[in-house]
């Protein structure tokens, strides 16, 4: 069973969506728990997206660690965007992530 974390930005982007899409984001963090690599890979095995209707969730998976990370949300418009900037912040997601293990 993986634990499964959000960023600020995450939590931030999700607030804004309806009652409806936030309670299937909720359900995809309960599937993450069983299985993080049902989605689908973004040029590495560890980095995925799950469509959500029109918008895309994206998250890192730390196998070694038993956790999932999830760190963006995004419309077709903005993925691109969404997806150079996670590669970009890829060493600062896993520092993020020691320090959330290291609260619990």
């Amino acid at each position: 069973m993986y634990r499964v974390y959000r960023t600020e930005t995450f939590d931030k982007k999700i607030r804004k969506l309806s009652a409806e899409e936030q309670k299937r984001i909720e359900n995809i963090e309960q599937q993450l728990k069983e299985n993080p690599f049902v989605g689908k890979p973004l040029g590495y095995r560890f980095f995925r997206e799950k469509k959500v209707g029109g918008k895309r969730i994206y998250y890192l998976v730390y196998d070694d660690l038993k956790v999932v990370l999830l760190v963006a949300v995004s419309d077709k418009k903005t993925q691109q965007a969404t997806i150079d900037m996670i590669k970009e912040n890829m060493p600062v997601y896993y520092e993020a992530i020691k320090g959330y293990l290291q609260e619990s």
